[in-house]
């Protein structure tokens, strides 16, 4: 476990033992928060929410089986742009920290965590909650909700029926003028931190999956399940950086994943915004993940972290942040098809988990090509040894992370506790 995250990985420890969380009520910041991520209008044109690509069923990942099974990548308001990477969980994103350069005394490294989005650039650093970063991007983004600016993202809130909540909150009107010294307009800020309440409220991040019974002594895991879990937390290496019990140590990682060659930001070469092509590279075009958003920042950061810039960015090239393993098996049904990884190239658990387990060999046959060969993670996976049993109990024991576990005498309807 990453000792710079223990902290608040203790205080979430400690709210489980003491019992599940009982259902409640949203505060009124989590209800305008609620109103704001289901609310179609806030894009241009008005068919697309913060839920179209972030919906409960699903795990708050991406809803559309057809989709995850090809591409992964969700269009956006405009039907004919696509952004570059799939939509991660919306969940149990709550607890990420600001960006940073941290050590790591357990590894004795320095490494970046951090921040939201697969390339950290949501740092936290605008309204001091990377969540609320996150939650200002996809409004504006011209390949997701393509709103014009912040104004009329204001001007629409404005105009709908629950406006009203706005004063309540913040204890002043809904003013669509008022700007910060940083440039952001004041409510628009507001309305990010909303949508970032909400996320950490419990009907986004429950914390009531299989699991968290089992921590809270009120069910029991099945014999395959504990065994997987062992494995998790020993000769899978999972837990190196996916730590219970929010199954994220918030760093960034280069696996060797392969291309997903029906990812469709590939064809964005011929999709313009602005007389531009959204993606000038076309199926050339590499993910450079973390390396794409430290680019962007002047030498000055780096002289605080005291990195020299070209050498932080290349080290960086191919890294992805870690997601949370919780809700990765969520789904409405047994036949639904979800995605993983960044670029969503592997379609199942299995798939994941026999990665993991076998990419080295599976490189060395010709099986797959990392799409980054740089910075490639080969102490923690590749060559693991485990057997298709092991493998399979590793599954059973994710996909005990899913929420909405009923227990008997608790939870809707009736299930059983082992």
């Amino acid at each position: 476990m990453k000792s710079f995250i223990c902290k608040a990985l203790a205080l979430t420890v400690l709210g489980l033992l003491v019992g599940m969380p009982a259902a409640a009520e949203l505060t009124p910041e989590e209800q305008f928060g609620k109103e704001l991520y289901f609310d179609s209008s806030l894009s241009s044109p008005n068919n697309q929410s913060c839920a179209f690509c972030h919906e409960e069923r699903s795990g708050f990942s991406g809803h559309i089986p057809g989709i995850n099974k090809q591409g992964a990548v969700y269009p956006g308001a405009e039907r004919q742009r696509f952004g570059n990477r799939r939509p991660p969980t919306a969940s149990y994103a709550g607890d990420s920290p600001v960006f940073d350069y941290v050590y790591d005394m357990d590894e004795d490294e320095w490494l970046f965590a951090g921040g939201m989005f697969w390339d950290g650039r949501a740092t936290g650093w605008v309204t001091g909650d990377p969540l609320a970063d996150q939650a200002m991007g996809p409004y504006l983004n011209p390949v997701e909700q393509n709103l014009p600016s912040e104004e009329a993202a204001c001007m629409i809130v404005e105009q709908s029926k629950y406006a009203y909540l706005y004063e309540v909150v913040y204890g002043e009107p809904l003013d669509c003028s008022a700007y910060d010294a940083d440039g952001h307009l004041r409510a628009y800020k507001n309305f990010a931190l909303a949508v970032a309440a909400f996320e950490r409220s419990v009907e986004v991040s429950p914390f009531n999956s299989k699991f968290d019974y089992v921590m809270a002594g009120e069910a029991e895991f099945t014999e395959q399940e504990a065994w997987g879990l062992q494995l998790f937390n020993g000769k899978g290496r999972c837990s190196a950086c996916h730590p219970a019990p929010l199954f994220t140590d918030f760093t960034y990682d280069n696996l060797g994943v392969p291309k997903n060659p029906e990812n469709p930001f590939y064809r964005m070469d011929t999709v313009y915004v602005d007389g531009m092509p959204i993606n000038p590279e076309g199926a050339a075009w590499v993910d450079p993940g973390l390396a794409g958003f430290l680019e962007t920042l002047p030498q000055s950061v780096f002289d605080e972290w005291g990195l020299d810039k070209e050498t932080a960015v290349a080290e960086s090239f191919g890294k992805h942040k870690v997601p949370t393993l919780r809700n990765a098996d969520k789904r409405p049904g047994p036949g639904f098809a979800k995605s993983y990884m960044h670029n969503g190239s592997l379609k199942s658990l299995e798939e994941v988990v026999s990665f993991y387990n076998s990419r080295d060999a599976m490189i060395a046959a010709g099986m797959i090509v990392p799409e980054v060969w740089e910075n490639m993670n080969e102490d923690e996976l590749g060559d693991l040894g485990l057997t298709a049993d092991e493998e399979a109990a590793i599954v059973a024991f994710m996909q005990t992370l899913s929420d909405g576990y009923a227990v008997k005498g608790k939870g809707k309807g009736k299930g059983k506790s082992k």
